[in-house]
């Protein structure tokens, strides 16, 4: 057994999982230092690399989740895109540096609209309890069949 390469299979994560957040990191670090205001409110949810690492995927999103500044944004990281690459070259130790494209994280705003809807259903008016009599029903004094 000694000397012996243990095989990734056997790690408890594939090794494109750990790029995918080591990337993400290094991202989220480099975006703090370049101080493009379009990019202030921006976060990095997410990254995902290709097995080969010549391409990956940086999911984002903003803090109005809505959409509105997604033009904006996609053009400020197309503009620092290869200061990001670079950045990932000088801190990472991979056989190559993935070229990166941008997305909205669409999963982010889903989970934004199902939270607005729940809390819209919250504020709607109570449907009466099961507990209070409905005008409909006979309350508990009163006889159900008309009989005293």
């Amino acid at each position: 057994m000694s000397g012996q390469r243990r095989r990734s299979g056997s790690r408890p994560y594939q090794r494109t999982t750990r790029v995918n957040e080591l990337v993400r990191e290094i991202i989220a670090d480099e975006l703090q230092v370049i101080g493009d205001e379009r990019l202030e409110l921006v976060s990095v949810t997410g990254v995902r690399v290709d097995a080969e690492f010549r391409t990956g995927v940086v999911f984002f999103d903003t803090a109005f989740g809505d959409g509105t500044e997604d033009p904006v944004i996609l053009a400020a990281f197309s503009e620092h895109r290869v200061r990001l690459q670079s950045a990932i070259a000088r801190q990472a130790r991979l056989r190559r540096t993935p070229e990166l494209s941008f997305r909205p994280d669409e999963g982010v705003r889903a989970g934004l609209r199902v939270e607005d809807i729940l809390r819209n259903l919250d504020e709607s008016p109570e449907s009466p309890s099961p507990e209070s009599p409905s005008p409909e029903s006979p309350s508990a004094d009163e006889p159900v069949d008309g009989s005293e």
